[in-house]
């Protein structure tokens, strides 16, 4: 498959496939040629580069609203924990990402020759057999600017999902940061949060390891 620059391209990302706290999101995005020129002109780029504090979350936001004013096609879905869980317990995460990226394809009305770019070979690869100009390659968001822009939709609506989350619990916990993502802060939030309830948050991926810790320590996920 090619990377040529062809128009209208369809870009896929996902954001969340690894934090142990909150959704998983999946974002596609449509550009023509006059939309892809604006945006890379606005600075759209890898969501990641951005970082993760509050003038990172900014700047996506504020690209967001240009993406989808500017897509032909702007479509972003929230994959609750529940359903990670079902399938990962299952060793089928990939299967869940393949079938969502399809049904927002089909949904979205993307023809079969539409060049689609996704981001994640091993992934998105099996997606061939119904869309065959699908370009499934690893890095996609610094390959084109299709991708990166449903990379800042994807990770935007995660912001959104995880500050939910932290203003749901700050009452009761403080300010939650870490991102969701199993580091210091968010071993911190879940520890506290077992000293209270005894289990994990209802937002916590029980696929992510934790069922395997002891019942009596459930939340020291991470050995010091």
């Amino acid at each position: 498959m090619s990377l040529e620059h062809t128009w209208p391209a369809w870009g896929l990302d996902e954001a969340g496939r690894g934090p142990i706290l909150g959704p998983m999101t999946l974002a596609l995005v449509a550009l023509d040629a006059a939309a892809a020129t604006e945006l890379r002109s606005l600075g759209v780029q890898d969501s990641k580069r951005f970082g993760a504090g509050p003038k990172a979350q900014e700047l996506r936001a504020s690209l967001a609203v240009e993406i989808r004013r500017l897509a032909r096609v702007c479509v972003c879905v929230e994959i609750h924990v529940d359903i990670i869980d079902e399938h990962t317990f299952r060793g089928q995460l990939n299967v869940l990402e393949q079938r969502t990226a399809l049904k927002l394809l089909a949904d979205a009305g993307a023809p079969e020759d539409a060049h689609i770019i996704a981001d994640g070979c091993r992934i998105f690869t099996p997606l061939q057999r119904s869309y065959p100009r699908l370009c499934a390659v690893d890095k996609g968001e610094s390959a084109h600017v299709s991708v990166a822009a449903a990379s800042i939709v994807a990770k935007h609506a995660r912001d959104e999902a995880f500050a939910a989350i932290a203003a749901r619990y700050a009452a009761e916990f403080g300010p939650i940061a870490g991102g969701g993502y199993l580091n210091a802060a968010t071993r911190r939030f879940l520890d506290a949060y077992n000293k209270v309830h005894a289990r994990l948050p209802p937002e916590a991926r029980k696929s992510w390891g934790a069922e395997k810790v002891d019942a009596g320590d459930q939340l020291s996920l991470m050995a010091d």
